[in-house]
């Protein structure tokens, strides 16, 4: 991750972003909505909005093969979306973008494609106890078609990633190290580039689950020096339906097809095909073309905020709910970590996580309960569930005090 605290800071009016979201002045059971659930999927702001209806209001055809006006503006604006991308991470080439439904599909393509063509009985991926299902299934199907080794790293119970048992973890085997960029349950920001060196050292590839990350912190993946880097548009203020693999370029291109149909081809004869290059070889098919220009304008409305600005916006407000939720009777937070986001899991001494996620609801506060994707993570903890609420670039202190106010209830009705 780019050290982005000596860069410039922008003026933030929180409650002038507040306003490009429409969502946000809605009311839920008569209630203000304070929406605290971006982790799981952010709202999104009038400018992606009008960036999509301008699609298929006046803007639509498909692209990359028409002979027409309309078509060659549509595809690039879609290639546009990818010039985007690639300055938003600081990719080298603009073909190492490779535009995919979600990131879940993004990880599945590198298992896929490049671990099934490079690793054999024995060989080892490791990733860690705080895992999103996403970044376990794949590896664990792979490993039974291959009789690969999955090995675990653990965490601290405070949420920290144990470094010394990675290290030992690394051997000659060790072929893939798979892991978040920010846990999604704890808001752990992991030790990405320390990492990716140490597994770097040990001859293995890395790849990183970047979903929590993009939309909090600044992301170099030429300083990270990462393989492979995944994210999806949702979470980023864009639209469902449109994810992100960044891959090396040398990587890529050795890589065999994970899809085969249309535009990833180069030549097609009933013996044989030949592969279009990067990036169209890893998208097959019409592509999510609205989604892309959306995510576009995603990353167009962040950078007019500026990253450096939000993160600290939210730090803020993370300290401000943190120092709250501390003072209420039977709360504890779940996740204490030194470096983490405002992503906040907590649980009650007096009421399951559901209760108060359906008693919160009734204050207008809409947060997430349960497993949250990463049943493992809590069997660590010893959790059935927690409660989370995530803060997006929206949020104001209103949302924490509302939150705050409605726990309080909860603790009434249940104690």
């Amino acid at each position: 991750m780019t050290d982005i605290s000596n860069r410039p800071s922008k003026t933030y009016d929180v409650e002038k972003i507040r306003s490009d979201f429409p969502i946000l002045g809605t009311e839920v059971h008569g209630q203000p909505f304070a929406f605290l659930d971006s982790a799981a999927s952010a709202q999104k702001p009038r400018q992606v909005i009008d960036a999509i209806s301008a699609v298929y209001d006046s803007g639509y055809a498909n692209v990359h093969r028409g002979a027409y006006q309309l078509s060659e503006v549509v595809t690039d604006n879609y290639e546009g979306a990818r010039d985007k991308v690639q300055e938003f991470l600081n990719a080298e080439y603009r073909g190492e973008i490779i535009f995919t439904r979600n990131a879940t599909e993004a990880i599945n393509l590198v298992a896929s494609s490049y671990a099934r063509s490079r690793l054999n009985c024995g060989d080892e991926i490791i990733i860690t106890e705080m895992e999103h299902h996403s970044n376990i299934v794949p590896w664990q199907l792979l490993k039974a078609e291959k009789d690969l080794v999955l090995k675990v790293v653990p965490i601290t119970d405070s949420g920290e990633l144990r470094m010394d048992v990675f290290e030992k973890l690394l051997s000659e085997r060790t072929k893939l190290v798979s892991f978040p960029h920010i846990s999604n349950v704890l808001g752990t920001v992991l030790p990405v580039k320390r990492i990716t060196e140490l597994a770097h050292s040990a001859g293995a590839a890395v790849l990183i689950d970047g979903c929590q990350a993009v939309m909090h912190e600044s992301v170099d993946v030429q300083n990270l020096d990462c393989d492979f880097y995944a994210f999806s548009g949702h979470k980023l203020y864009g639209p469902s339906g449109i994810g992100v693999l960044y891959g090396k370029k040398e990587l890529l291109d050795a890589m065999p097809p994970y899809m085969g149909g249309g535009d990833m081809i180069n030549t097609v004869t009933f013996e044989e095909s030949t592969w279009a290059d990067l990036p169209a070889k890893f998208e097959a098919g019409t592509p999510a073309i609205a989604q892309a220009i959306g995510l576009g304008a995603a990353i167009d409305y962040i950078n007019n905020i500026g990253l450096v600005a939000i993160a600290r916006h939210e730090n803020d407000l993370l300290n401000y709910t943190t120092s709250r939720l501390n003072a209420i009777d039977g709360l504890r937070i779940i996740g204490t970590a030194s470096n983490k986001v405002s992503v906040i899991s907590m649980i009650l001494d007096c009421a399951h996580p559901h209760d108060m996620a359906t008693i919160l609801d009734r204050s207008g506060v809409a947060i997430r309960a349960g497993h949250h994707c990463a049943q493992p993570l809590m069997d660590r903890l010893g959790l059935p569930a927690t409660a989370r609420a995530s803060f997006g670039l929206y949020n104001n202190q209103n949302d924490a005090d509302q939150l705050c106010q409605a726990l309080e209830t909860v603790q009434e009705i249940f104690s």
